[in-house]
């Protein structure tokens, strides 16, 4: 929302920004406009990011990019807030927000709210709270995956996750809260919060699929079973503890499946042996056809009817997750980041994921050390996070 309103005293009128500038090129700073909040919108000085996979797809595969276009990055942030605009009388106002709070969040509509830039304007239903039990170092690790998961269980798989959540607890009705739910890529920063946020729902019969040097932590999570996919025959594995020999076949052994990697080889192919006939399978956009590296340009796929077409079953469904139309949920967009979110890390619900902090000297050191982090696929179970602005 453009605004004509003036800054406050001490915020300055541009700000440094880490910007894509060429497709494999090194990032740079640039110089952007500080905008002041319109209604509804808070002024954010952000402190802390962290980084996803997507910075990747953009910086090396030019997904989302404008060609010939600076393109400022990043989706997540912490900070404090510097300024508030007139509260919008047409949506709820549960935050309370004052100048000075600490506040985090899921924000990428547009380069105005990118995370990678030592201000940014959103509107204020895209931000939480700081709960006082957590740093904002820790809670910038959390909204962008806990918020995809979230979306992915309820829009792609269609499983009830309602809120507020009775002071008794809430089971899902007993013909679907055991039913075979498997996660693939349980290790990674989506799995980690979609296997808490199925606990607590009370879905009890989740499978996660990781590393074996995960599985203990994954099993006090939630997991039900573990598997390696490091096994070369681990969908024959999982199939087979899904339904043992001679049991009936009348729907699919496991008919929820979210695949938090989605690459074309390594979960994908696996996953052709394991959806059947009826399978919802949810898949985080893009899939990955051939990974980046120092000397190899990224090969993505965003249309899933085109995913190793002819592999599947018929009547598996295919559904690409695209998080950001978790909006289009009227109650999630006001309520998942203003108060669910900040509820459950305040209640102990949720567990932030285990940091990596990318050190470095100057904001452009520090984001070209986490993009080179996630081109050598480095993080294993953690998430990298860094400081953005050096001040308070």
């Amino acid at each position: 929302m453009a605004t004509t309103a003036s800054l406050p005293a001490g915020i300055p009128e541009t700000h440094p920004a880490v910007a894509i500038v060429a497709v494999r090129k090194p990032l740079q700073i640039i110089s952007v406009p500080t905008e002041a909040p319109g209604v509804g919108e808070v002024l954010v000085h952000v402190l802390w990011t962290s980084s996803t996979p997507l910075d990747l797809h953009k910086a090396d595969g030019g997904l989302l990019v404008t060609p010939g276009k600076p393109t400022v990055q990043g989706g997540s942030l912490a900070g404090t807030v510097a300024a508030l605009g007139p509260e919008d009388p047409t949506l709820p106002d549960r935050r309370q927000l004052q100048v000075g709070d600490k506040v985090f969040g899921f924000a990428h509509r547009s380069e105005r709210e990118a995370g990678f830039q030592t201000y940014l304007t959103t509107s204020a239903y895209m931000l939480s709270k700081l709960p006082p039990n957590l740093t904002l170092s820790q809670a910038v690790a959390v909204p962008t995956n806990l918020i995809t998961a979230f979306h992915a269980i309820t829009n792609d798989l269609g499983l009830a996750l309602p809120w507020p959540v009775p002071a008794t607890g809430w089971s899902p009705p007993p013909s679907v809260a055991d039913k075979p739910i498997l996660v693939w890529g349980a290790a990674s920063s989506v799995g980690f919060y979609a296997l808490q946020v199925f606990r607590h729902w009370g879905y009890r019969n989740v499978t996660a699929v990781a590393s074996a040097k995960h599985h203990a932590e994954l099993t006090k999570l939630g997991a039900a079973a573990c598997f390696d996919y490091h096994s070369p025959d681990v969908a024959e594995q999982i199939l087979a503890a899904a339904s043992p020999e001679g049991s009936a076949a009348a729907e699919p052994r496991i008919p929820f499946i979210l695949d938090c990697i989605g690459s074309r080889d390594g979960s994908l192919r696996p996953l052709t042996k394991i959806a059947e006939r009826g399978s919802k399978v949810a898949v985080m956009l893009p899939v990955i056809d051939v990974h980046a590296s120092a000397d190899v340009l990224p090969e993505y796929e965003m249309d899933m009817s085109r995913v190793l077409a002819g592999e599947w079953d018929e009547g598996v469904e295919l559904i690409g997750t695209r998080t950001h139309n978790f909006l289009n949920n009227t109650f999630f967009r006001d309520y998942l980041q203003t108060e669910i979110v900040p509820t459950l890390l305040e209640q102990g619900v949720i567990q932030p994921n285990r940091l990596r902090i990318v050190e470095g000297k100057t904001l452009l050191e520090r984001a070209q050390n986490a993009l080179g982090l996630l081109r050598e696929r480095a993080p294993s179970g953690e998430k990298l996070v860094w400081r953005v602005a050096d001040e308070e």
